[in-house]
């Protein structure tokens, strides 16, 4: 992947992140509008977990729609004019700290994400 040049660059080459998130919510909320119609609203457990996933359907889909704005708007920013940097700043403990809390929550998510893929195809193997 060739290296973005400008901040602006920079930004749209991450608007996949937020934009796949979003996806990935919005599928989440189909599965769970899917589980609900096997739920009987008759049944007053089950009207409490209708309830409870109607709920989270929607938290869901606002957060997947919220996330699909940030990726439209980092990927608009793509021809930002390139701005003089504090080279010093730009390196220093606080950027770099910030910096070092993004890799490590990337690789925890790459993490998670595995160890869900692996239960999730198992389940949809069952459910064949």
């Amino acid at each position: 992947m060739e290296e973005p040049s400008s901040c602006g660059q920079g930004l749209a080459s991450r608007a996949v992140l937020p934009g796949k998130m979003g996806e990935l919510l919005a599928s989440l909320a189909r599965v769970l509008e899917a589980h609900m119609r096997a739920l009987d609203p008759g049944d007053i457990d089950a009207r409490k977990e209708l309830d409870a996933y109607a709920e989270l359907v929607t938290t869901h889909q606002d957060i997947a729609d919220r996330l699909s704005g940030i990726a439209v708007r980092m990927a608009d920013y793509r021809a930002l004019p390139m701005a003089e940097h504090d080279q010093a700043t730009m390196s220093d403990s606080v950027a770099h700290k910030a910096f070092e809390g993004f890799v490590r929550l990337e690789r925890e998510l790459v993490t998670l994400l595995q160890q869900q893929l692996k239960e999730d195809q198992e389940m949809l193997q069952q459910m064949a």
